[in-house]
């Protein structure tokens, strides 16, 4: 059976170099993009690739966009072929961040219809507890088919995002900090504060103490905290750019809530029209 939400450091070791398996280092320093590159040539889990959130991950920012956009899908796909990736393909993400950029490529292999792709739980620094192996060598690049199959109903846009908040047929869920959420500061983007009729849910509150998911029931908990008895297929995910909201989906497949949606504009987007409405404090 493919691994489709987590998969752990010692089930990955065993399964390492095995044919069909492929593993994409997603480390990503917001405040310093080219870190998580660097990082990755002196020492990666052996025979990753490297996948860049703003090259790779994201696509053109445009005048009415937020800061990460959904990358065009047969551009993303080229790029997951060129990892030797195809439809039988077992994929890994991981990071050193708990997740919060893995999170993103596991999102959008599966809007493009590949199911077969797993965030190493723990990251980084679970591979190194175990005292596993790195090396620094950068695999070439691999042909591969990839065709994707584009699942429209895993995100919406900006204007499907204020109609359904209209019609309140959504649980909008906002996966940053409390005081971001609150418009206390924003270190980020311009405009601090958070959709009206939002709710928070920072992403971090997923983990426990060494950067691991929480155990199923704990997250089918947190989420309804905020998702309280609306259908969890009616959520939809944002935070600052539509990276970290993620992680928030991948909490819901763990959990076993099965799909919500993502605003990929998220906050960032939302800001750019000044008529849009925002709100601050707790509501």
């Amino acid at each position: 059976m493919p691994y489709e939400t987590l998969i752990s450091a010692e089930e990955l070791y065993s399964r390492l170099g095995e044919p069909g398996w492929v593993v994409v280092d997603c480390r990503f320093d917001l405040a310093e993009p080219s870190a998580g590159r660097r990082a990755y040539r002196s020492a990666h889990l052996p025979g990753a690739y490297y996948a860049h959130l703003d090259e790779d991950l994201s696509g053109p920012v445009g005048r009415f966009t937020g800061r990460h956009p959904l990358p065009a899908p047969e551009v993303l796909a080229r790029r997951i072929a060129a990892w030797g990736v195809d439809a039988a393909t077992q994929v890994v993400a991981y990071d050193d961040r708990g997740g919060a950029f893995a999170a993103r490529l596991w999102w959008l292999l599966r809007w493009l219809g590949h199911d077969a792709v797993a965030v190493l739980d723990g990251g980084l620094g679970a591979w190194r507890r175990h005292g596993y192996p790195l090396d620094d060598q950068v695999p070439p690049a691999r042909r591969a088919d990839f065709v994707p199959n584009v699942r429209e109903a895993l995100c919406l846009d900006s204007a499907q995002v204020e109609a359904a908040l209209s019609r309140q047929g959504i649980a909008l869920v906002d996966a940053r900090e409390s005081p971001r959420f609150r418009g206390e500061h924003e270190p980020i983007d311009p405009v601090a504060g958070h959709i009206p009729g939002a709710r928070n849910l920072p992403f971090a509150g997923n983990l426990d103490d060494e950067g691991c998911f929480l155990a199923p029931a704990a997250l089918r908990s947190r989420l309804a905290s905020v998702l309280g008895d609306q259908d969890p297929s009616a959520s939809v995910h944002m935070c600052g750019s539509g990276v970290t909201a993620c992680h928030n989906l991948l909490a819901m497949a763990v959990a076993g809530l099965g799909d919500g949606c993502l605003y990929a504009g998220s906050w960032s987007e939302w800001i750019r029209d000044p008529h849009r409405p925002v709100a601050r404090g707790e509501d």
